[in-house]
């Protein structure tokens, strides 16, 4: 595994991932916006935050999109291969002094992942303060 600075030439790479892992998340949420604005989504995300991506074989197996001390995005597909493991010490790596993460509550996988990497939970919410109005939990992790 191989992880780098995202390019605008990983666009499709980091399209795929995230929806792959989206879909894996419809059985509790609710798809709000369409492939095409996801797409948009990403392309912004790319020309604003600090992305890094995670290559398998040559291909995008998982991106993190750091800005300043939130970690806003970090989706691997599939699991189960230290993909996610990889990018959070990457992000350890890159923000020393700490950061924090929003994760549904439901995406026990995650939350499970986080807590093995040392963040703790820090904030439980109803979901009133997300999109999906679907309940979340900030993580926090700090050296």
């Amino acid at each position: 595994m191989r992880l780098r600075p995202a390019t605008a030439d990983d666009l499709d790479g980091i399209d795929a991932v995230f929806a792959r892992a989206r879909d894996a998340m419809f059985t509790y949420l609710h798809r709000l916006h369409t492939p095409e604005e996801d797409r948009q989504f990403l392309a912004g995300l790319l020309e604003t935050t600090e992305v890094w991506v995670a290559e398998e074989g040559g291909r995008v197996a998982g991106f993190a999109a750091l800005a300043e001390e939130l970690l806003e995005h970090i989706y691997a597909f599939p699991h189960g291969r230290g993909v996610g493991s990889a990018l959070l010490e990457r992000a350890k790596e890159l923000r020393p002094s700490g950061f924090r993460l929003w994760v549904f509550q439901r995406n026990e996988g995650a939350r499970r992942l986080y807590e093995r990497h040392g963040m703790r939970l820090v904030r439980l919410t109803d979901g009133a303060g997300n999109e999906q109005g679907e309940p979340d939990a900030m993580y926090e992790w700090r050296p």
